[in-house]
């Protein structure tokens, strides 16, 4: 892919941290957002280890007035990313009466007002350019809802939303737009969001298997490398949406008996 300039957010650990590194070792320069300065200085060190340069800043991305002046610096002292990876995500799978008013808020703030806000800076300089790449990355509760989650679900929806009507505005002005779906994930989110893992329904790992941050890091790189708009990992999640659309109800029943088997895995 060459020497680009890749901006990644949630960079300090997980799929934003082995997405950092899978760039760096192409070269790239890779800007760093995340809001624990330490934890990005070792992924810093994995990209330059990795081959490719890093820059790391330090940012709230709940705060807007922060992201904001961060993506001035960045514009000003690096130049407009080309390639633009919204991957910081938060948010606990909660029932109803377990989400607090400050929670639900909280998730809207991060991944999609996060992305919104930064993808707004930078998309004026790609569209002049004429050229740019934007990934977001989400989670099959973008298009599948189950109990015990509404909460998150809303947030993950509003973030896919917004790309696919990104995806149909910016084509004719040469960026192009990937949603990355991917289902459980081997990182710490599930440890910065107790409570979620026993609110994920229970397929079982034959079924659907679980990923490893570098294998979704890898899909993240070769789907931006082809300008692919939709990227499914595992590929069984394609069956279900597609199963979703047309037996709606058939898959809701399906999903409440998985998500039971979570709740009482867990109890």
């Amino acid at each position: 892919m060459g020497a680009k300039l890749v901006l990644v957010t949630g960079a300090s650990s997980g799929i934003g941290a082995a997405t950092a590194t899978r760039f760096g070792r192409e070269g790239a320069h890779v800007v760093l957002l995340a809001r624990d300065a330490e934890r990005l200085e070792r992924t810093a060190q994995a990209v330059q280890q990795a081959g490719g340069a890093a820059s790391s800043f330090a940012v709230d991305l709940q705060n807007t007035p922060e992201t904001l002046r961060i993506a001035a610096r960045v514009s000003n002292e690096l130049g407009t990313p080309d390639i633009l990876v919204n991957n910081a995500g938060a948010g606990r799978w909660l029932p109803l009466v377990e989400t607090s008013p400050e929670e639900a808020t909280s998730m809207i703030g991060v991944p999609y007002l996060a992305a919104f806000t930064l993808t707004r800076t930078f998309a004026p300089a790609m569209i002049e350019r004429g050229s740019g790449s934007i990934a977001f990355v989400t989670s099959p509760a973008s298009y599948l809802a189950w109990p015990n989650a509404g909460a998150y679900i809303a947030a993950r929806r509003a973030l896919a939303g917004f790309a696919e009507g990104l995806q149909t505005e910016l084509k004719p002005k040469g960026i192009s737009v990937s949603i990355m779906v991917f289902g459980v994930v081997e990182t710490p989110y599930f440890d910065n969001n107790p409570g979620s893992l026993e609110n994920i329904p229970k397929f079982g790992q034959r079924f659907i298997p679980v990923l490893s941050a570098d294998e979704a890091a890898d899909a993240i790189f070769e789907g931006i490398a082809k300008k692919k708009r939709f990227v499914v990992k595992p590929e069984i999640y394609r069956a279900l949406f597609v199963m979703n659309a047309l037996f709606p109800k058939t898959v809701a029943s399906q999903l409440r008996r998985a998500a039971k088997k979570a709740r009482a895995a867990g109890a």
